[in-house]
C-alpha cells in the first residue's frame, strides 16, 4: 500500500475526532512517521522508547495546533523524545527555524538520526536540562514543552519574544493537567488560552532519565528559592520544612 495513502487514512481520523487547522492537517500528511516510530507508526497510539513515551500522532498534532505557528516563527521543542513532532513542526516553518532539547542524551541522538533520515536534519537538537531552555538561540516565538510541570518554568519565559507563547501542559504529578498556552507577562506568565485535559510524565532534572533515580525536588527548590519562598507541596512527596524538625 502507498504509505501516502496511509498516512492520509491517520489524519483523516485524527479530524473525525476534531479538525485540524489546513497548515497542520497538510504537515501531517507530509511527515514520514515511520522514520520516527517503528511499529505501527500510522496507528493513532502512544509507544515506548528508551523509557520515554512516544506521543501518538493525534497528540502531537493538538500540541503543534496550540502553537499557532506563522511560517516565519522560531520555534523550541523541550522534550523531543524521537523527534517527530518537531518535524511536524519543522514542516511549519522550516527546520533552521526549529530548535530542540532533551535532557537524555541517548533520545537526542536518535531525534537527531529521525530528523535527518526524515529529511529535517537542519533542525538543531541539543542535550539540555529542559527548564534551562536553549538561551543561545533565544528568543523564541513559540516554546513546546512536551512535559508536564506545576508552573511554567521562569527560565523559558525568558526565551519568548515579546508577544510569544509557550504551550506546555500545567498540572501536578498524580493529578490532572491542563494543556495551556502561556505568555510571559513579566511575572508568573498568564494562561491566554487552555486545551482540555491531558496527561504527561514531569519534566525532568538530571539524573532523572532512563534508568536513573528520581529528585523531584531539585527543581523544585531551584524554581521556588527563585520566588523566595517555599513551596507547601512538591511533585510526589510533602515539603520538609527542616527549620521545625532540627
Amino acid at each position: 500500500m502507498d504509505i501516502a495513502v496511509v498516512r492520509d487514512d491517520m489524519v483523516d481520523g485524527i479530524e473525525q475526532r476534531a479538525p485540524l487547522d489546513d497548515t497542520v492537517s497538510q504537515a501531517m500528511r507530509t511527515v514520514p512517521r515511520h522514520e520516527f516510530v517503528e511499529d505501527r507508526p500510522y496507528d493513532n497510539r502512544a509507544s515506548e522508547f528508551e523509557g520515554t513515551r512516544v506521543l501518538p500522532p493525534g497528540l502531537a498534532a493538538r500540541l503543534v495546533s496550540a502553537l499557532s505557528v506563522d511560517p516565519d516563527h522560531s520555534v523550541l521543542v523541550v522534550g523531543v523524545g524521537v523527534g517527530y513532532t518537531a518535524a511536524v513542526a519543522a514542516e511549519l516553518v522550516g527546520a533552521r527555524r526549529v530548535h530542540a532539547v532533551d535532557i537524555a542524551r541517548s533520545l537526542v541522538y536518535e531525534a537527531r538520526h529521525n530528523l535527518e533520515r526524515a529529511g529535517y536534519g537542519g533542525v538543531l537538537v541539543d542535550c539540555r536540562d529542559g527548564a534551562d531552555g536553549l538561551p543561545e538561540y533565544a528568543p523564541y516565538d513559540r516554546i513546546l514543552v512536551e512535559a508536564g510541570a506545576i508552573s511554567p518554568p521562569k527560565r523559558l519565559l525568558r526565551q519568548l519574544t515579546p508577544d510569544g507563547r509557550l504551550v506546555m501542559p500545567l498540572g501536578g504529578g498524580g493529578r490532572e493537567q491542563t494543556l495551556v498556552a502561556v505568555e510571559d507577562d513579566g511575572d508568573e506568565g498568564e494562561v491566554v488560552d487552555e486545551f482540555g485535559a491531558v496527561r504527561f510524565r514531569p519534566l525532568l532534572v538530571d539524573g532523572e532519565q532512563h534508568g536513573a533515580s528520581r529528585n523531584r525536588t531539585d527543581r523544585e527548590d531551584a524554581e521556588f528559592a527563585e520566588q523566595g519562598y517555599f513551596a507547601p507541596t512538591g511533585w510526589e512527596q510533602e515539603w520538609i520544612d527542616w527549620d521545625e524538625h532540627l
